[in-house]
């Protein structure tokens, strides 16, 4: 579990099937081991829909005036819908 928490440190997005193959496992394993992660509260799901509901926010942006968090200037063409999920390790682990 600590080779996943030191992958999903460096921000990068992946799908389930890319962190099973750079951990050698089962998307099966991987599955299991983000849920045991999630429910102890070391990482947390990021998740970018670009519909104001992400809890991300644009802080430099300046056209996130529309009371979106996220405003279509800070997604990339066509949204997040291809991109893999993110996670974060939460401070302090």
């Amino acid at each position: 579990m600590n080779e996943l928490i030191e992958l999903l440190r460096d921000g990068r997005s992946r799908t389930l099937e890319m962190l099973a193959i750079e951990l050698n496992t089962s998307i099966e394993n991987v599955k299991r081991d983000i849920d045991f992660l999630e429910r102890m509260n070391v990482i947390r799901r990021i998740e970018f829909t670009g519909d104001g509901k992400t809890g991300q926010s644009c802080d430099d942006c300046t056209g996130c005036g529309t009371g979106k968090k996220t405003c279509d200037g800070c997604l990339p063409k066509g949204g997040f819908q291809n991109m893999g999920v993110m996670w974060e390790v939460i401070d302090g682990r």
